[in-house]
């Protein structure tokens, strides 16, 4: 079992920034890749990033490319999502989650997930 706490959201102006951590716990966590999602209001859960076990490889959405920055700090067991340039469409609830695959994109490829924490960008 894979434990997952987001936290460092909260409400930020259009242009701003903002860093969500997850910190984990339970089984390795150096050993999964580490994604994060989001949800709007209405809308289904929606792939941001994802980061390789080795904390080497990255995917991004096309919405948050070049903004967004995954990483993780192994010592800390927490992996982390640097949003700049935030946008009010950004607006959502943010999940952290964990997997045994090699950058997955799914939801459904991911064990373990996070309670989530709202990021809101107004405008």
């Amino acid at each position: 079992q894979v434990q997952l706490v987001e936290s460092g959201g909260g409400l930020v102006q259009a242009g701003g920034s903002l860093r969500l951590s997850c910190a984990a716990s339970g089984r390795t966590f150096s050993s999964y890749a580490m994604g994060w999602f989001r949800q709007a209001p209405g809308k289904e859960r929606e792939f941001v990033a994802a980061l390789s076990w080795r904390g080497v490889s990255t995917r991004y959405a096309d919405s948050v490319k070049g903004r967004f920055t995954i990483f993780k700090d192994n010592a800390k067991n927490t992996v982390y999502l640097q949003m700049n340039s935030l946008k009010p469409e950004d607006t959502a609830i943010y999940y952290c989650a964990a997997a045994p695959t090699y950058l997955p994109v799914r939801p459904d490829e991911y064990d373990y997930w996070g309670q989530g924490t709202q990021v809101t960008v107004s405008s």
